[in-house]
């Protein structure tokens, strides 16, 4: 039995530390906060060009992992940028007088919107006490009472010559239930019909004849009189509008000096001011009776709300300078963050009042949405939440791609049916959408969604990590110092700075860089704030940095204590000592929310002689995934090329993962299974106080793969639970070891000889580990060393493909080559 030829690696491979000379400060008191981010350089530019582009379609998606900081990046960029533009207009919805369902939207210099609604509201109250007061007044009294006389006078000379060219005939105008007649009279008295029947014949014809012409006299007054009092009325009408027009005058010329210099407005005014004169009548006290309305027409809609003030009101929809108390803004072009992106909350709504069991709507109830309140700016929202609103992100697409808001229902926009409601007049759009997200995101959108690329040309991505560095290093000590400036924690000594650092290569599984998830760091010290006040200390050390990682890991870690009492108790089975054929220790990662940690599973493997049938009965069931078969037909390609070559391969293997019962996926464990796979087959015992992970290829060499520290310290806590004893370890891949940063319990083992790391370039390299024998390597007549791995493993397979060869003579075909016959149980990531 020979030494093997891999070393395990030195504790000072195993653990990174930042060294103290690195940081030259006591406490981050003395740093220079950095107000800023770090490692993010790329994303950075990709922020400052789509800000500074300003046409069409250059809208910006940032991407990346959760807790890089892409919204604080994103705003702070975007506020900057805001302060050094022009404050956008001011928009408002009025009263369309012509189409009331269509109502007009007025854009207005910033901080104008609100003196023009609160103008309007003036002008309604001081319209209510003018004109009644005109009214009311002597004049209009006077020249109505003289229209009033001018009628009554026409109709009293109509009748009173009537009524004397009746009196000269011996006729009188008498009034009847069926309205004004004729009669005969005699000495004042209207005659009866047999006193008329006694009166001379000539007599009687007389009156009949004066009766015929009077009567038509008297039917063309009657004629007259419905002219008479429309001429009457529209003299009236014209009064009151003359009345009107005198007493609204000078109120509205009054505005319109004042806003001489817009043009919008003043054509709104000149159209409030023939509505107030059409609908005068609104503005009278509602005791007047009749003849004081005569000629005022008051103002009714259907399916208004009812006031019929309300629509000389300004709905303001956006205040872009801050002067409603309800929108306090900065000055600057706007940066709003919709955090729940619907279609009504990105480009408004019609809101509606229940009134007698139905629906009413005005201008008035119109909401702006988040395009409106950050037109002329930006808007940022979150991917994921456009996308999960229904019809959200075809209404943001369209009102990119036509440049203008159109407020339309969710309904209307599906083409349900809908309550009849308003037609605003769309508003021009003028912003920069950021969208934040996952990259999976974006690239599924990339790929599926053609509008995608032509609306958002621009991407931030964000990285996970960078390089660790002295820059770096201290590029993240002063962001801990612009931390606890700004939250009022306590500072960090050079000991918990370093401490903090270290975690954060952890953190980036790799010990030579530094995670980006800045949202860890930041509650890391934090945390590692409350255990100094624990201690009632005035600065945070590295304990209380190791105190904090301690506490959240216990908070999590209640499922991996279970586990490990059920390796401890026996219920999962995992050897830690001696040898087996076959069998050997892989290691895989559970991750439980934020929370990772390895676990050792048990992995055996028969063989035999078969007929050469491939079956992997994981893939088979849906239960291995692809990543997991490439890795098994990895295994069989190895085999058929290094011991394949001079004959059929005439064995089945079956490869177990012991006790695990959900679904495989990955490859991770592929080195682990080829190491069992040619203990089984070459008869040689493995060492179970080493665990294997590593992924392999085709040629033998084994390569890097994820979670390596939650691995080695996951079959490390098997160990010590059971107790070192300095024959336990782990084999990585050698490409693993620049991203070893292992728990100090882990190191000091290490340091102790009582836990080894082996990191390893090939298969070979690890078989002499597991066997304590020589791999052997294959000379040039094609055989391998007597006694090595190889040659036993070759070895056995001329014996099987022998016994295939005796047991089919006389055959007229000879046997297929035999390929390895996989058998795996459910199992998990490995």
């Amino acid at each position: 039995m020979s030494q093997t030829v891999v070393s395990p690696l030195k504790p000072s491979a195993l653990y990174t530390s930042c060294a103290k000379t690195e940081l030259d400060f006591k406490t981050t008191k003395t740093l220079k906060p950095l107000d800023g981010v770090i490692g993010q350089a790329r994303a950075v530019e990709a922020i400052r060009f789509a800000i500074g582009m300003r046409h069409e379609g250059y809208n910006l998606f940032a991407f990346g992992p959760e807790g890089t900081g892409k919204s604080s990046t994103v705003m702070r960029f975007l506020h900057t940028q805001a302060e050094t533009q022009a404050v956008p207009d001011d928009w408002c919805y009025v009263n369309n007088f012509e189409d009331p369902q269509k109502p007009r939207a007025l854009a207005l210099a910033a901080g104008k919107a609100c003196p023009l609604r609160d103008d309007m509201a003036r002008l309604v109250d001081e319209l209510k006490g003018a004109l009644p007061a005109a009214f009311e007044g002597e004049e209009y009294a006077q020249r109505k009472e003289a229209l009033e006389t001018e009628l009554k006078t026409r109709h009293e000379n109509a009748f009173v010559k009537l009524q004397e060219r009746a009196d000269a005939s011996g006729i009188a105008l008498v009034r009847t239930p069926m309205g004004l007649g004729l009669a005969p009279v005699e000495k004042g008295e209207v005659l009866t019909p047999q006193a008329f029947e006694a009166l001379p014949a000539k007599e009687q014809k007389k009156r009949q004849e004066a009766l015929a012409q009077l009567q038509i006299q008297l039917e063309g007054i009657l004629a007259q009189i419905p002219k008479w009092e429309k001429d009457h009325r529209d003299k009236v009408r014209a009064l009151n509008r003359d009345v009107t027009k005198r007493a609204v005058g000078h109120l509205i010329e009054a505005l319109e000096q004042q806003w001489q210099d817009t043009a919008n407005v003043l054509t709104y005014l000149e159209e409030v001011r023939e509505d107030v004169i059409e609908h005068a009548a609104d503005f009278l006290p509602s005791t007047d009776g009749p003849e004081m309305q005569v000629g005022l027409t008051a103002h009714h809609r259907p399916g208004s709300t009812g006031n019929s003030f309300r629509r000389y009101q300004v709905n303001v929809l956006v205040d872009n300078a801050g002067c409603c108390a309800a929108n306090p803004g900065p000055s600057g072009a706007p940066v709003v963050e919709d955090d729940h992106p619907t279609q009504p909350n990105l480009v408004g709504r019609v809101e509606h009042l229940s009134q007698m069991g139905t629906l009413v709507t005005d201008f008035n109830l119109i909401k702006a949405g988040s395009l409106h309140r950050a037109n002329g700016g930006y808007l940022v929202v979150d991917a994921r939440r456009v996308l999960m609103q229904p019809n959200a992100w075809e209404t943001l697409k369209r009102a990119l791609r036509a440049g203008r808001v159109n407020i339309e229902s969710p309904a209307e926009s599906l083409g349900w049916a809908s309550t009849v409601s308003l037609e605003p007049e769309p508003i021009p759009l003028n912003v920069k959408v950021v969208m934040l997200g996952e990259p999976m995101l974006y690239y599924l959108l990339s790929m599926h969604d053609p509008d995608f690329k032509e609306l958002f040309k621009v991407a931030a991505d964000f990285a996970n990590s960078m390089d660790r560095d002295a820059s770096s290093v201290m590029d993240l000590a002063r962001l801990m110092a612009a931390q606890v400036n700004t939250e009022g924690l306590r500072h960090l000594d050079r000991g918990g700075v370093a401490r903090v650092i270290e975690q954060a290569a952890r953190l980036s599984e790799d010990a030579e860089k530094l995670t980006t998830h800045m949202g860890s760091i930041v509650d890391l010290v934090r945390e590692a704030d409350y255990w100094a006040g624990v201690e009632n200390k005035k600065v945070i050390a590295a304990r209380h940095v190791q105190e904090a990682i301690d506490a959240k890991i216990y908070r999590s870690d209640r499922y991996r204590e279970l586990l490990q009492e059920e390796i401890r108790r026996g219920t999962y089975v995992i050897e830690t000592k001696g040898k087996k054929v076959g069998q050997i220790n892989g290691l895989s990662v559970l991750q439980l929310d934020s929370f990772s940690f390895g676990r050792p599973s048990r992995i055996t493997v028969n063989v035999s002689i078969g007929k050469g049938e491939l079956v992997d009965i994981e893939r088979q069931v849906e239960l291995g995934g692809p990543l997991h078969s490439k890795g098994v037909m990895i295994l069989e390609s190895f085999l058929n090329a290094r011991f394949g070559q001079d004959g059929p391969m005439a064995l089945s293997a079956r490869i177990v993962f012991e006790q695990s019962y959900g679904g495989i996926e990955g490859d991770s464990a592929s080195s682990t299974e080829l190491y069992a796979l040619l203990s089984a087959i070459a008869n040689i015992p493995l060492k179970q106080s080493i665990a294997v992970t590593g992924s392999v290829d085709q040629t033998g060499r084994v390569q890097a793969i994820g979670g390596v520290n939650d691995k080695i310290e996951g079959f490390f806590d098997v160990c010590t639970q059971r107790g070192l004893t300095g024959e336990h370890g782990v084999i990585i891949p050698a490409a693993n070891v620049k991203h070893l940063m292992l728990r100090h319990d882990v190191v000091d083992a290490v340091k102790a000889g009582l836990f080894s790391i082996w990191a390893v370039h090939t298969i070979d390299e690890g078989i002499e580990i597991l066997t304590g024998l020589k791999a052997g390597e294959q000379g040039a007549n094609g055989h391998y060393p007597l006694g090595s791995v190889n040659y036993e493993v070759a070895r056995t397979l001329r014996q099987f493909a022998a016994k295939v060869r005796a047991f089919g003579e006389g055959r007229a075909q000879p046997p297929a080559p035999a390929q390895i016959n996989l058998k795996v149980t459910p199992g998990e990531d490995h």
